[in-house]
């Protein structure tokens, strides 16, 4: 497999993970929502503290995959430029 399929193929993965956290990310969203309207303080506390976490993770993945971009776009442009 050439080097830049592989990287294609990464990207991809990494993309699935970005999308699933952000799914889990609006999920706990709509929780919190709910657990504020309810006014159940330590449960709100909770999902407050796993939101914020998920977040954090979000953004590294988001660079990881912005990493994965930039170095896609590199791989493709030294192969094309042996073609």
């Amino acid at each position: 497999m050439s080097q830049f399929n592989k990287l294609i193929t990464d990207q991809l993965k990494t993309m699935d993970k970005l999308l699933f956290l952000q799914s889990e990310i609006e999920r706990c969203q709509e929780i919190e929502k709910e657990l504020a309207e309810l006014q159940q303080q330590s449960k709100l506390d909770s999902i407050t503290k796993e939101i914020t976490t998920m977040k954090e993770e979000l953004k590294e993945i988001q660079q990881i995959f912005q990493d994965q971009t930039n170095e896609v776009i590199q791989i493709y442009s030294e192969e094309k430029v042996l073609l």
